[in-house]
């Protein structure tokens, strides 16, 4: 929780461009088109990118055959990474295929509908935002998505796809009052280099500034908001080309900004049997909707597994002094009311269904359109706790 008096609290994010992220998009890709054909299928699958190569690995045991090498190339190409000058080229890459099966000692907890690790798996929800999100995440999100859709249309088009966004927000008592810094740096070509060479243009940050930022934050800055573009200067060398990217290493871009605490386990390349990622949405489910019935201000749920076994070994919810009734009630009626075994988790949302891809750039959380953002639970759990 956010305490009282005057406190600055950042969040960042990353573009679908971003070395890591493009990673993330490869493995969910992966899976997608192996559950279109395979429902029952056990995918754990990892991507490592550099400069001119795609590596994947991981373990998949399923019915069906994917064109993995295929699938990498069109993520890659879909991102943008489609001309040398980006430094990368989703026709020209090396793609090395490595995936072998899943171990039989894992697999026969699971087909009996037991987890496929142990492990703790971490929901949050806070009632600042629309989202029931942290405010900082949701706008490091926003100026990004905006970035992207500005280099889409060619708004911007030297714009390249790699990029990051931080955003400081300022609390007072609990409450945020307003944006403090915002930091976006996005790659580019050179032709917004000053005569110097060795930073953009000021007329090329305003641009930015007027069709990512200021859509993204203008109710929440003002004066004395500082805002830096670029602050190295320039951003020519980047995506794989400047830094090598993995699977499963943006989880707090993924998550809640860094505003509760991490379970440790990554979500994308994973099918729903992997609690890291199941029980991971429906603890944000859980505590989404006890903050959207109006039971706490903010709520974090958590939930541990052992390998193998069907019911959790440990569940817990904690208001942080928000709460209307104890944490300890609000735990016995959500264990009532919510599915927690690996299986009824997958079967309430749907979990075999192929929507992974779409999770895998930003965030996992506070967007409608995924079923553990639903708070259809409001009225049961309003009802319970009287």
């Amino acid at each position: 929780m956010i305490k009282q008096g005057k406190c600055f609290f950042t969040s960042e994010s990353v573009s679908k461009g971003h070395p890591d992220k493009v990673c993330d998009q490869i493995s969910d890709a992966i899976l997608d088109e192996i559950l279109k054909k395979d429902k029952t299928a056990r995918v754990a699958c990892e991507t490592y990118i550099t400069r001119g190569l795609v590596i994947v690995g991981g373990e998949i045991t399923t019915r069906t055959w994917v064109d993995v090498e295929q699938i990498a190339r069109d993520v890659i190409k879909n991102i943008g990474y489609d001309d040398a000058k980006y430094g990368f080229n989703y026709k020209t890459c090396a793609v090395i295929n490595v995936i072998g099966k899943q171990s039989p000692d894992i697999s026969q907890g699971v087909d009996v509908g037991g987890a496929g690790d142990q492990g703790l798996m971490v929901g949050y929800a806070v009632d600042e935002t629309l989202e029931y999100m942290p405010l900082s995440l949701v706008l490091s999100h926003e100026i990004l998505k905006n970035l992207e859709k500005a280099r889409r249309t060619k708004m911007l088009p030297y714009l390249g796809p790699d990029a990051k966004s931080q955003v400081t927000v300022e609390y007072q008592d609990g409450k945020p009052v307003r944006v403090d810094t915002i930091v976006v740096s996005t790659q580019h070509t050179e032709e917004i280099l000053d005569r110097s060479g060795s930073k953009i243009t000021e007329k090329s940050k305003k641009e930015i500034e007027a069709a990512a930022i200021i859509p993204a934050v203008k109710k929440w800055i003002d004066k004395d908001t500082k805002i830096y573009i670029n602050p190295t200067g320039k951003f020519v060398i980047g995506g794989p080309q400047s830094d090598t990217g993995l699977t499963g290493r943006k989880i707090i871009v993924d998550t809640y900004g860094g505003r509760c605490p991490h379970g440790g386990g990554a979500f994308s390349g994973k099918d729903p049997t992997k609690v890291d990622r199941s029980a991971a949405y429906m603890a944000r489910y859980i505590a989404k909707n006890i903050v959207a019935a109006k039971l706490a201000h903010e709520c974090t749920v958590q939930i541990a597994y052992a390998i193998g076994r069907e019911e959790p070994v440990g569940f817990y919810v904690d208001t942080d002094g928000t709460g209307v009734i104890p944490d300890e009630k609000l735990a016995q009626i959500a264990r009532k009311l919510f599915p927690l075994t690996p299986r009824g988790i997958i079967e309430y949302f749907k979990l075999r269904n192929p929507i992974y891809l779409a999770t895998a750039s930003f965030g996992h959380f506070g967007r409608k359109e995924f079923p553990w953002e639903a708070t259809d639970k409001v009225s049961a759990l309003q009802k319970a706790a009287k």
